[in-house]
């Protein structure tokens, strides 16, 4: 492969350019090359090649502060000498990794700067203000001008009409850009330039501004920003904050400050996507001194069910006997948590400090407790944020230890703030957080490593009313490539009921899976997931084998790889946790896929185990697996067959 001519960075210190109006940054292994120009417009721009290929061809970006020039021209530069630097990650897919830029700052003509990176697998860039008073920020300008031509996965908002109103929860629209729809896109988003080459948008250290949406038109993607709230109301269901009018800006805030990182992560093959760490190394150091008090684990949960306990000697719902027969499961099954979710307060008065009366909360709390399980509390984030301090305090002296907070559905600047006042309020509670009904991670979990999950995803949730054209299989071979380079994922798997792409039907009170039982127990080897649910009732865990591997699957992670996949087809995720064991995960879509599993990524020695795949009914009967043993070395390979919507799992220790 070619490389770019690397140039050599020993000029330390600011350099006019009066003359040249561009800067140049290669990625330390000389792939990829981003160069920032001014041209005769005033404007500044941004190329990036790489790969023997214009990646982005020359976009215009610029932050447009009330009173300062639109016009504006590169005034200096200072190039960095390589930064290398290991990155401590605790509950991330790797305890630790290591990252190489080459660093550049851009001073322009109105005060501002551009801060640039070059990484050996992305582009990044951010706009530094270095002002006395505070500033109003009225637009900030990206047009990324990627040819028509490209083809792009792209999640559009749910609500168009309102588009930065919603869950950011979507399917994938994968078109050339010319025929994309002219709806915004939430992040990340990915475009093929060609040869298998491909380029993810994404956005990092998003703090005190709002997040990027993407429009497609003629000349690419360019960016859209929801504006600055001037006024709320409150649903009655719920009492969930909403925005009712805007201001004519996106943001108001410090005039000394750095912005969200702009990030252009580039893969040359799909089994990178998902590993790609650019948004986690880029976003603020954590802001918790001590993280010994946070644990990740599995999580009993009630909602996806619906309380659909069976068989037992009471009525099942919200209240004090079936929540002791979830921490019972928990208990006795290795999980950690159980979830109080919606319905433990009443939602519509909004008040979080009042249980209802159905409920003795420090009886259920001391009861956990007793069989070594914690309680996390459901609630809104408005409805928590407005009795924050206190919530917080009464909750956690009271055993509690934390929050699944739901129902933002914003990215507006005050909804990103309110998001960090949880994230700390939480932190010096010390509570644990998992965010959902939210927006795609920006790197908050490095930052406040107490968020241990994010929903952001078309979740197992849905199965309870999508209609049958869902294509659930397709989805789960897409999404981790693409949002996983986010951040981890609150997908909620664990469905018992698994059915064929024939048999599938939503059903709400006993909602059940696309695709087989091996496919859905893959999702807990492929996901990055700290913080994950078994989503189905606890009566229905009746397989002792099923059971057995979810009980022993690890969230906590030494590190990971990805074996083999393409974006939309399949994948396969290995994993090694604390203890040396790895555990390996495939899932296909609806097609049926054979594939040779190469275990050469494997050390140096013998391994022994057991794969769960595909039994030969699986494609009629999804429920249908075999479990084997099995001895291999990194010498081995083994052909797998997984079955229409199936996958596999296997469990290895030397």
């Amino acid at each position: 492969m070619k490389r770019l001519t690397v140039i050599a960075f020993s000029i330390i210190g600011f350099v006019s350019i009066a003359a040249a109006r561009n800067a140049t940054v290669y990625s330390p292994s000389g792939d990829l090359k981003a160069m920032l120009t001014d041209n005769k417009d005033g404007e500044i721009t941004l190329t990036i090649d790489g790969f023997d290929k214009t990646l982005l061809p020359t976009s215009v970006i610029g932050l447009d502060i009330q009173g300062k020039p639109q016009s504006k021209y590169i005034k200096s530069i200072k190039k960095g000498k390589t930064v290398s630097e290991t990155v401590n990650s605790p509950f991330y897919r790797q305890s630790s990794f290591t990252v190489s830029y080459n660093p550049m700052t851009i001073r322009l003509s109105d005060g501002t700067a551009i801060e640039l990176r070059a990484y050996n697998d992305g582009i990044a860039y951010r706009f530094v203000t270095n002002e006395k008073d505070s500033v109003i920020v009225n637009n900030e300008i990206a047009k990324f001008a990627f040819p028509a031509d490209s083809h792009a996965w792209l999640s559009y908002s749910t609500n168009p009409e309102k588009p930065f109103a919603m869950a950011f929860q979507n399917f994938y629209d994968v078109t050339p850009l010319k025929d994309a729809k002219e709806i915004p896109a939430f992040l990340p988003a990915t475009i093929d330039r060609g040869d298998n080459v491909k380029v993810t948008l994404l956005e990092s250290d998003l703090e005190s501004y709002p997040g990027m949406f993407l429009v497609a038109n003629e000349n690419g993607l360019n960016a859209k920003f929801p504006n600055y709230p001037s006024a709320t109301d409150y649903y009655k269901w719920r009492r969930q904050q909403y925005v009712t009018e805007e201001e004519p800006f996106i943001a108001k805030t410090q005039g000394t400050r750095t912005y969200p990182w702009r990030i252009f992560a580039v893969s040359t093959n799909d089994t990178q996507m998902p590993v790609n760490n650019l948004v986690y190394a880029l976003a603020s150091p954590s802001r918790i001194a001590d993280t010994s008090w946070i644990q990740p684990g599995k999580v009993a949960w009630d909602w996806w069910n619906d309380w659909g306990l069976a068989g037992v000697p009471f009525k099942p719902g919200i209240n004090m006997e079936t929540y002791k027969a979830y921490i019972d499961f928990a208990s006795a099954n290795n999980l950690r948590y159980v979830i109080l979710d919606e319905g433990w307060y009443d939602g519509t008065k909004g008040d979080i400090m009042t249980p209802i009366e159905e409920l003795d909360l420090q009886e259920l709390i001391d009861y956990a407790a007793e069989r070594n399980v914690s309680l996390v509390l459901w609630a809104v984030f408005n409805v928590l944020d407005e009795k924050l301090q206190e919530a917080f305090s009464t909750y956690s002296q009271m055993g509690i230890a934390g929050f699944k907070v739901d129902f933002l559905d914003r990215v507006d600047q005050t909804a990103v703030e309110m998001t960090y006042r949880i994230a700390q309020a939480a932190a010096e509670n010390n509570l644990l957080l998992d965010l959902h009904g939210f927006y795609t991670p920006t790197g908050l979990n490095r930052t406040y490593p107490n968020i241990l999950n994010f929903e952001s995803v078309f979740g197992m949730e849905e199965m309870k009313w999508s209609p049958e054209t869902v294509d659930m299989p397709l989805y789960e071979v897409t999404f981790p490539f693409i949002r996983l380079m986010a951040g981890p994922v609150d997908f909620t798997p664990g469905a018992m009921r698994n059915a064929s792409r024939t048999n599938w039907k939503a059903v709400y009170n006993e909602p059940m899976s696309q695709g087989t039982r091996a496919h859905q127990l893959a999702t807990y080897v492929i996901h990055d997931t700290p913080f994950t649910m078994l989503a189905d009732a606890p009566t229905n865990y009746t397989d002792t084998v099923t059971l057995k591997f979810l009980s022993e699957v690890p969230v906590e992670i030494d590190s990971t790889l990805i074996v083999d996949g393409i974006i939309g087809e399949y994948i396969v995720t290995a994993r090694r946790d604390p203890q040396g064991r790895w555990w390996i995960g495939g899932q296909t879509s609806w097609e049926p896929r054979d594939i040779t599993l190469d275990f050469s990524f494997l050390p140096d020695g013998e391994y022994r185990g057991y794969i769960l795949r595909d039994g030969p009914n699986a494609d009629k009967i999804a429920h249908d697996y075999l479990k084997e043993n099995i001895d291999v070395t990194s010498q081995t390979t083994l052909p797998i067959h997984m079955a229409s919507g199936g996958g596999f799992v296997i469990k290895l220790q030397n």
